[in-house]
C-alpha cells in the first residue's frame, strides 16, 4: 500500500501545485490605484517568463512610436459581453472596463550581463515568442496602463522590481540609467525616463478642447497588419473581432493601413508620413496640444504649408537652430523638423517626452524624405 500511496501523493502534490500557479482572472478596478501591477492580473510573471492572462490580446503597430530603442509588448483586455466600436480614422471607442497595457523592455546583450546593460536592436524583433517573454534574456523597465472607467481614461505607470516578478505604481515617474550596446559592441548611455502620471496625459490628451485621455496606437491604420500569436500568424483586426473585442469591422479592402516606416521597400513618402503620424501627429494636429504651432503632422493633412513646407516656425532662436522653415523642400539640413528630431537638448528636441537619445534611423528616414521633396521657398 505504501508503494502505491507515494505515487498518488506525488500526483496530488503536482496537481495542487499546478492549481496554485493558475493566475487569478483579470481584475478591473473601477476606482482606486492598485500599488502593484499584479493586482490587475493582466500580465503574469514568475521571474522567468512574462505571459498574458486568459483573454488578454497582444497587438502591435505597423510603425511604433520611438522610445529610446525600447521594445514594447502591447495588450488589450475587456470584460465579457462588451466590444470596442470600429472607427476608420480615430481611436476605437472602447467600453468601460477596458485595460490597455504597454510594457517597455530591452533584450540583454548575449542573453545576460549587468542589469543596466541592454541591447540596442530593432524593436521589430519583439522577443515575444509563443505567447511569452523570456525574462532570463530580457530587462523589463515599466508597464503603463490605460484604464477606461465610467468618468474616462486613467493612466497608471508601473516600474518593474529588480527580480522582475512584479511592478510598483510610480505616479511621480522615475529616471533609470541604462547603457545601450549595439551589435558591434559600441555603447550609448540612456537616461530612460518613466513618465509621471501628468506626463502621460500630455501625450494622450489628443483633443485639446475635450481635454480627456485617449489611446493613441489603437487605430485601424496602425493595427491593420498580421501578428505572430502563439497559435500562429493572423490578421490583428480580424482576431480582435473574432475574440469579441471589436464590433463593426468592415471588409479587409475597406480598412486603412499605415506603412511600416522600417520597410525600405515601401514608398518613401508613405513611410515618412507614417513615422510622423505616430510620433508627432497626436500633438501636432488641428486638435492636439501643439495646435498653436500651426504645424500639423497627422495623416489628415496633406503636405503643404500646414505640414511645414516653407512654413516659418513659431519658435525662434535656439528652438530653430537658425533655420528659416519647418520643412525646406530639398534641404533636410536646413529644416527645423529634422534639427529637432536629431537634437537631444531638452529645450530643443521633439518629441519633448519619451526619449533621451536621437532615433538615428527615424531621423535618417525623414532627412531622406525632405531631401527628395521639390519646391522653392523664395518664390
Amino acid at each position: 500500500m505504501r508503494r502505491i500511496a507515494k505515487p498518488f501523493a506525488l500526483l496530488a502534490a503536482l496537481l495542487l501545485g499546478a492549481c496554485a500557479r493558475e493566475p487569478a482572472p483579470v481584475h478591473f478596478f473601477a476606482e482606486g490605484m492598485p500599488a502593484k501591477l499584479s493586482e490587475w492580473s493582466v500580465l503574469v510573471s514568475d521571474g522567468q517568463r512574462l505571459s498574458l492572462n486568459r483573454g488578454v490580446q497582444p497587438y502591435d503597430l505597423n510603425t511604433p512610436l520611438f522610445s529610446d530603442y525600447a521594445h514594447k509588448l502591447r495588450t488589450v483586455w475587456m470584460p465579457p459581453g462588451v466590444s470596442a466600436k470600429y472607427d476608420a480614422a480615430n481611436a476605437f471607442d472602447f467600453p468601460v472596463g477596458t485595460v490597455i497595457s504597454k510594457t517597455f523592455y530591452y533584450p540583454r546583450p548575449d542573453g545576460g550581463g549587468a542589469a543596466d546593460r541592454v541591447q540596442r536592436s530593432d524593436p521589430a524583433a519583439s522577443g515575444f515568442v509563443d505567447g511569452a517573454l523570456d525574462l532570463r534574456r530580457t530587462r523589463l523597465i515599466e508597464t503603463r496602463l490605460l484604464v477606461r472607467r465610467e468618468n474616462g481614461w486613467i493612466a497608471l505607470p508601473y516600474v518593474w522590481d529588480a527580480d522582475q516578478r512584479d511592478a510598483t505604481l510610480t505616479r511621480i515617474g522615475a529616471l533609470i540609467p541604462l547603457q545601450l550596446v549595439d551589435a558591434a559592441g559600441a555603447t550609448e548611455d540612456v537616461a530612460y525616463q518613466v513618465p509621471d502620471q501628468n506626463q502621460c496625459a500630455s501625450c494622450h490628451n489628443t483633443d485639446n478642447l475635450a481635454r480627456v485621455l485617449q489611446p493613441i496606437g489603437l487605430k485601424a491604420r496602425h493595427l491593420n497588419r498580421d501578428f505572430d500569436y502563439a497559435s500562429g500568424r493572423a490578421d490583428q483586426l480580424a482576431t480582435l473581432a473574432a475574440a469579441g473585442y471589436l464590433a463593426g469591422l468592415p471588409p479587409a479592402e475597406q480598412r486603412p493601413r499605415a506603412a511600416d516606416a522600417r520597410d525600405t521597400g515601401a514608398d518613401l513618402t508613405a513611410r515618412a508620413r507614417a513615422y510622423l503620424d505616430i510620433n508627432c501627429g497626436h500633438c501636432h494636429s488641428a486638435k492636439g496640444a501643439a495646435n498653436t504651432s500651426g504645424l500639423f503632422l497627422d495623416v489628415a493633412h496633406e503636405p503643404g504649408i500646414h505640414f511645414g513646407f516653407c512654413k516659418q516656425p513659431v519658435a525662434a532662436g535656439k528652438g530653430t537652430g537658425n533655420r528659416l522653415y519647418d520643412i525646406k523642400p530639398g534641404d533636410a539640413s536646413g529644416s527645423v523638423l529634422l534639427y529637432r528630431l536629431e537634437s537631444t537638448d531638452p529645450a530643443v528636441m521633439m518629441p519633448e517626452l519619451g526619449r533621451s537619445v536621437a532615433h538615428r534611423e527615424g531621423a535618417a528616414l525623414i532627412g531622406q524624405w525632405i531631401d527628395a521633396q521639390s519646391g522653392d521657398c523664395n518664390r
